[in-house]
């Protein structure tokens, strides 16, 4: 496809308290969703429906837990024919959990207007799964499982005319553009592209320029980086009490707990740790089988566990709503880590905490990020100081050099 030559500019915010019959949408899934008590569209929503309704190429920024599924998923149900004898509309996620999700929110939209909605990921049934989709009106997927079904001809791409990239800076992040761009190759030229991503900027805005025609630019921008209705709490915590800490804090939280912590190994052991003292935990890490997974989440949806230990997985994709708390066990690596983790609470709306345990080696590096994600007064109200920002190397000039400590060579 021809490329733009350069972002388009963004479209005007419309006015939130539009109806979804304003914005065009058909009573019967209007009916559907106020059933689910959504009756009023968020933001995005409102920004992207029209543009999406008409068959517009869109690229929509927003962080998340703004309720940007809905964004296409409604679109996609009204423009799909269910009379079509294979799948119309492609939904791309970066992870498996994801696309379960996204695919579920899809289910009662669709069944109102007679579509089937599949979901393509991997740890599950490779033939079952291609039935399935093969006979969709609308398939979500991950990368890696499409490209291997249509690989294997066991699904065709020829009638996709709407394709959505759902997280888009995510799936970029995973490495999987080759996938991407090589099931957009198999995709016709004629089609709507939708673009939704917390980030358009580098490699995602290089892509979406290549893949749409004059598309409208929507963003919903806030001033922090971070989701505003959450409160952040940066918690000081000794080694040998930080289990402990956990413990009573799960015990007089009310709600589900989200904790994260850095590896497979320490999710597990974790897990066993909360156990030993009463409390129940389930674990999520990639190392479990496809169906470990979701007993997991299960469990925790339904209540049976007051928390779920998760690796970074679970950042990337997991969409769980009426999180009250997330616990970052361990800290992020980056500011993009915990801007995902946190952002797991307090999604579409809702309130939510974000509590961050820091050890005493740790104080400098994550005072240093929430510096940086404007949060320096939640990080200080426990008695902890904010680092100067780290120099690498300062010379007698003034000049930074990354080679600080190194001797120089001699002849």
């Amino acid at each position: 496809m021809n490329a733009v030559a350069a972002m388009p500019a963004a479209g005007k915010e419309s006015n939130v308290s539009q109806s979804f019959q304003d914005l065009g949408v058909s009573g019967r899934v209007r009916e559907t969703l106020a059933r689910r008590d959504i009756t009023t569209p968020f933001p995005i929503q409102a920004m992207v429906l029209p543009d999406a309704l008409a068959g517009r190429d869109v690229l929509a920024r927003s962080r998340t837990g703004s309720g940007k599924t809905l964004a296409f998923a409604v679109p996609i149900v009204e423009r799909v024919d269910a009379r079509a004898t294979k799948p119309s509309a492609l939904v791309l996620v970066p992870t498996r959990e994801l696309a379960s999700q996204v695919a579920e929110e899809f289910e009662d939209i669709a069944r109102a207007k007679g579509l089937r909605v599949a979901a393509v990921y991997g740890g599950l049934a490779l033939g079952e799964q291609a039935r399935a989709a093969a006979k969709a009106h609308i398939v979500v997927a991950t990368p890696g499982r499409l490209e291997d079904l249509s690989q294997r001809k066991m699904i065709s791409l020829a009638g996709i005319r709407i394709l959505i990239l759902d997280e888009a800076d995510r799936m970029l992040d995973m490495g999987f553009q080759p996938q991407v761009d090589r099931l957009v190759r198999r995709i016709h030229a004629e089609r709507q592209t939708m673009f939704f991503s917390a980030t358009l900027d580098g490699a995602v805005g290089m892509l979406a320029r290549a893949y749409t025609i004059d598309p409208v630019l929507h963003e919903v921008v806030s001033a922090m980086q971070t989701v505003d209705e959450v409160d952040h709490k940066f918690v000081a915590v000794q080694g040998a009490d930080k289990v402990g800490a956990l413990a009573d804090m799960l015990r007089r939280e009310e709600g589900p707990v989200l904790v994260f912590v850095r590896t497979r190994r320490g999710a597990s052991r974790l897990v066993e740790r909360l156990r030993a003292r009463g409390v129940t935990a389930a674990c999520l890490s990639g190392d479990m089988s496809q169906a470990a997974r979701e007993r997991s989440l299960a469990r925790f949806e339904s209540g049976k566990v007051s928390a779920l230990v998760a690796t970074d997985v679970a950042a990337r994709g997991l969409d769980l709503e009426d999180i009250s708390h997330v616990v970052n066990y361990d800290p992020p690596e980056d500011d993009k880590g915990y801007v995902h983790r946190v952002g797991r609470t307090a999604r579409a709306g809702k309130s939510g905490i974000g509590v961050t345990f820091v050890l005493p080696e740790q104080q400098a590096d994550v005072s240093r990020m929430a510096s940086r994600l404007q949060l320096h007064e939640e990080f200080t109200q426990e008695g902890m100081k904010i680092a100067p920002p780290r120099v690498v190397f300062q010379s007698k000039r003034g000049r930074r050099s990354l080679l600080a400590g190194r001797p120089r060579r001699t002849a």
